[in-house]
């Protein structure tokens, strides 16, 4: 009795290893039965948007904002922002704007007085970076100027769009 007792034990162990690897091969199989990633694919071009020390919540900040996501959506084109910090003075946020262009950014833009001041700075030294200045500013051969009005999101979407074209 003891030995068909071992024998019902040691086979019934064996079933449940091999049903266990059953299941588990068939999730492998089937990749794991989990959702597929949701990582975004970018391209290879960054807009880069320097702001205030409220960073995108600032009213004109955000709109700006928003256009540069609408881009992004359009050509997979990777936003970020940069507040600036500290004093509001353009020698404050020139230092800013030169962390952008050494993270090779394809067009820097800046919204606000400080922040636009420092870019015309910047600007001529870095040829061969795109600038957008928004609210006001000059246009220069690599500065673009977007006036402040209403269609703030649209115009900062193109500009953005056109800038990162490969």
């Amino acid at each position: 009795m003891a030995v068909v007792q071992r024998k019902v034990v040691v086979w019934g162990g064996i079933g449940v290893v091999v049903l266990a690897g059953a299941v588990a091969g068939g999730l492998l199989a089937a990749g794991g039965g989990g959702a597929a990633p949701r990582a975004r694919q970018y391209s290879a071009s960054d807009a880069c948007l320097l702001t205030d020390s409220h960073g995108v919540t600032g009213a004109q900040a955000a709109l700006v904002w928003a256009g540069m996501e609408d881009a992004s959506l359009a050509t997979r084109t990777k936003v970020t922002s940069l507040p600036v910090f500290g004093p509001a003075t353009v020698a404050n946020a020139v230092p800013y704007v030169n962390s952008l262009v050494q993270r090779r950014c394809d067009v820097v833009l800046a919204v606000g007085d400080t922040q636009t001041a420092a870019v015309e700075q910047v600007a001529p030294r870095n040829p061969k970076v795109r600038f957008v200045v928004v609210g006001g500013g000059r246009a220069r051969r690599n500065v673009a100027v977007v006036s402040g009005s209403s269609g703030v999101r649209v115009a900062v979407a193109h500009v953005v769009r056109d800038a990162t074209k490969m």
